[in-house]
C-alpha cells in the first residue's frame, strides 16, 4: 500500500490511534466530461508526497500524525461507492480524526462530506475552490455527476462557499440564488488580487474544504481534465482558505480532479503539498 509522506513519518507518526489525519485514496473515475485520467491522481499524490518537506507555514502536520488507509473500491452502482466513502469519512470523524480524501472525479465529496455530517450529527459548511459551480441537477442523466455534486448536498441543507469559479451555467446561477450560496468569482479575485473572504455569519463553524485542482489557473495546474483560463494562484487561493477558517475549524476536506500528465511530475508535487498546506491550516 502506497503511504501519504511515507518517506518522512516515524513509525509512531504512522500509528492510527494516535493519528490526526486519515488520508482516504477515492480513484473514482466515472462521470468525467471531457478529460480523463482522475483515476491515478490519488496514486500520484500520494508518490509526490515523499518529496515534500515536513515543514510548512512553520508548522508540521506529521507531528500529529498522518494515517493513510486502502483506496475506496469504486465498482458498481455510484450510490454503492458514496456509501463506502462515508463509511470511511464518518469512522474518521468518530474517532476524532480529519479525513483527508484524495481524487479522484468530484463527485467523491457527496459521499465524503456525507459521512462527516453523519458522524457530526449535523450539517456543515462546505468551502469549494474550483472553476466550476458543479451545481446542474442531475447532469447527463447522472445524479452523482461531478457537475451535479454541490446541487445534492445543498439540496440536503448544507451551507456552500464558492471561490474561484469562472464556468457556470444559468440553471447554476438561479440554484446559487435558491441555495443562498455565498460566493466571489474568479475574475472578481484575480483582477482585484483579493486574498481574503469572510463567510456569513450563519455560516457553520464545522467547515468542509473541497479544492479542486481546477479552481487553478492552468498555467499552475494544466494537470486535470477541464482546465480553463484565469484561475486563481496557488497562494492565493489558500490564503483564502486561511482567512475564512478564523473562528471556525476543518472536520473534513478533499483534493480532487488531479489527472497526472506523464510528462510532468510538477503537478502532482502541487496537489500533494495543496493537501499537506491544508493539514497545517486545520
Amino acid at each position: 500500500m502506497s503511504i501519504f509522506l511515507d518517506s518522512e513519518l516515524s513509525d509512531q507518526e504512522r500509528q492510527r490511534e494516535a493519528a490526526k489525519f486519515v488520508v482516504i485514496p477515492m480513484p473514482l473515475e466515472r462521470t468525467v466530461s471531457y478529460g480523463a485520467g482522475t483515476e491515478a491522481g490519488p496514486g500520484a499524490i500520494i508518490e509526490a508526497s515523499n518529496e515534500l518537506e515536513r515543514l510548512t507555514i512553520g508548522r508540521e502536520p506529521a507531528l500529529e500524525g498522518i494515517v493513510t488507509e486502502e483506496a475506496v473500491s469504486c465498482d458498481g452502482p455510484l450510490s454503492d461507492v458514496m456509501e463506502r466513502l462515508a463509511a470511511r469519512t464518518a469512522l474518521a470523524v468518530e474517532e476524532g480524526k480529519i479525513p483527508v480524501t484524495l481524487g479522484g472525479e468530484h463527485s467523491l465529496t457527496y459521499g465524503a462530506v456525507t459521512g462527516v455530517s453523519r458522524a457530526l450529527g449535523k450539517k456543515v459548511g462546505i468551502v469549494q475552490i474550483d472553476a466550476h459551480a458543479d451545481l446542474r441537477i442531475a447532469y447527463q442523466g447522472e445524479k452523482h455527476s461531478h457537475a451535479s455534486v454541490m446541487h445534492l448536498l445543498c439540496e440536503e441543507g448544507h451551507k456552500l462557499a464558492q471561490y474561484g469559479v469562472r464556468a457556470l451555467c444559468q440553471q447554476e446561477v438561479d440554484l446559487r440564488e435558491k441555495y443562498n450560496v455565498s460566493f466571489r468569482d474568479a475574475e472578481e479575485l484575480v483582477m482585484e488580487n483579493i486574498t481574503s473572504a469572510v463567510l456569513p455569519n450563519d455560516f457553520p463553524d464545522e467547515l468542509y474544504i473541497s479544492f479542486d485542482v481546477d479552481g487553478l489557473d492552468p498555467s499552475i495546474m494544466p494537470a486535470t481534465g477541464t482546465p480553463v483560463p484565469g484561475g486563481l494562484g496557488y497562494y492565493q487561493s489558500l490564503s483564502i482558505i486561511a482567512s475564512v477558517l478564523r473562528g471556525r475549524k476543518i472536520v473534513g476536506m478533499d483534493i480532487v480532479e488531479l489527472a497526472p500528465d506523464e510528462k510532468s511530475q510538477a503537478w502532482d508535487f502541487t496537489a500533494a503539498q495543496i493537501a499537506y498546506r491544508m493539514m497545517a491550516l486545520a
